[in-house]
């Protein structure tokens, strides 16, 4: 599979002031997850119940894909039948002609010839003009808000949190983020929930070959009442139930060799040890591209469309016989505005797509309420989908889940992503 360069207009690597210092802040805001099985390992939110750990096999998986940065929707699916996309892009508007999976609006974008086959099989569609219900071009704080979803609220609860917390026995092998030792906001909250960059970072630190470490703390915490005590039980029972997912097969040089890749493997060996993991987030950063997005066959843009490619056609190809059950999304915290800019680039924008691959999945199709670019909004294509709307009929399909629990004061109207 093709290793990427990376693309970076900064000498540290962010593209935008605000997205260099929301990293950072970020990291601040989650630093409240406490680290109770080593750095890789850890267990979100600041109210702790402990509960037992189990390896019950689940019967549907999510896994959310983050396009950090606002991911150009435009250019990953494009308007070609709307008049107003090239007469606002001159010089990085893609031409029909290279489009993939072109109906007589929509077309994909050329670097994505990895997902056709989902495609036309019939799992894979794109959902238009989706994002948050009010526009917000600050990275931080739309990331916060889209993986809260729960508007006007104060409370640090994310809405896969909410989700695997209204499923029987919840623990923290439920809620696992793949790639990386930070919880996103999506994962935080009073529900036990896991991460770790690969299956074998899941492990005590210092553990031996013999368990005698592991069975030395478990003596310690047995009889222990405190918070603490529980938390360390249910890491101990996590781990050893995490087992499975370990001895699966690594499969990962089967995927592009870029950070993507390398989670998705991870959640694909997860979802195939079969240890009871119901939802996994995975990021792709790297879409902030204000300066110099390429063309239609090179550049950025094309580099970043053919990853994520890539990465989903070689996970659900890894999925073996778990495959059935897995429901894959992506989102990302904003478009980008229907102008290009001097820079060849895109600035911060609002409406935005969402792919949404596998079970249950009305594909092979392109669901949109289109706005139009010619009156957009602020510059912006406007949003005529809540993107909660869209992730509503996922967990209502797929987990039978209350959608005014995980998505509070939630207007639900379902769309037709979901058969």
């Amino acid at each position: 599979m093709t290793t990427l360069p990376t693309r970076t207009a900064r000498a540290d690597g962010y593209c935008c002031d605000e997205y260099a210092k929301m990293a950072v802040t970020r990291r601040g805001l989650l630093g409240g997850a406490a680290a109770l099985a080593g750095a890789t390992t850890m267990v979100g939110g600041a109210v702790v119940t402990a509960s037992p750990a189990r390896a019950a096999s689940a019967a549907s998986v999510l896994v959310v894909v983050s396009l950090r940065g606002g991911a150009d929707g435009l250019s990953l699916v494009v308007p070609h039948g709307d008049p107003g996309y090239y007469a606002a892009r001159p010089g990085i508007a893609i031409p029909p002609l290279p489009l993939l999976e072109k109906d007589s609006f929509f077309g994909l974008h050329p670097a994505m010839t990895d997902l056709v086959p989902l495609w036309q099989e019939g799992i894979l569609a794109a959902v238009h003009a989706t994002g948050l219900p009010v526009a917000n071009r600050s990275h931080f704080a739309a990331m916060e808000e889209m993986e809260d979803a729960d508007p006007g609220s104060s409370a640090r609860v994310g809405w896969l949190n909410r989700l695997v917390s209204g499923t029987p026995g919840a623990s923290p092998l439920q809620g696992f983020s793949a790639g990386t030792s930070t919880i996103p906001t999506s994962l935080v909250g009073p529900t036990f929930t896991m991460s770790a960059g690969r299956v074998d970072d899941v492990e005590l630190p210092g553990s031996d070959d013999d368990g005698r470490r592991q069975k030395s703390l478990q003596t310690m915490w047995h009889r222990e009442k405190s918070t603490l005590g529980r938390s360390m039980r249910t890491t101990f029972e996590a781990i050893h139930a995490f087992g499975p997912a370990q001895a699966a097969a690594d499969n990962r040089a089967t995927y592009p060799g870029s950070g993507l890749g390398a989670s998705l493997a991870t959640a694909a060996q997860i979802i195939r040890g079969d240890v009871g993991v119901e939802v996994i987030t995975v990021d792709q950063g790297d879409w902030d591209m204000h300066t110099d997005m390429g063309g239609p066959g090179s550049g950025w843009m094309w580099n970043n469309a053919r990853d994520l490619a890539e990465g989903i056609a070689a996970f659900f190809a890894d999925l073996g016989t778990q495959r059935s059950k897995v429901t894959l999304v992506t989102l990302s915290e904003f478009g980008r505005r229907v102008e290009e800019n001097d820079s060849n680039g895109t600035d911060h924008g609002y409406g935005n797509v969402m792919f949404v691959a596998g079970a249950g999945v009305n594909g092979g199709k392109y669901h949109a309420s289109w706005p139009g670019l010619a009156n957009s909004y602020d510059a912006d294509l406007a949003v005529t989908t809540d993107y909660r709307q869209v992730l509503a009929d996922i967990v209502s399909k797929r987990f039978n889940a209350s959608v005014a629990k995980v998505f509070p004061g939630l207007k639900w109207q379902r769309t037709s992503v979901m058969s």
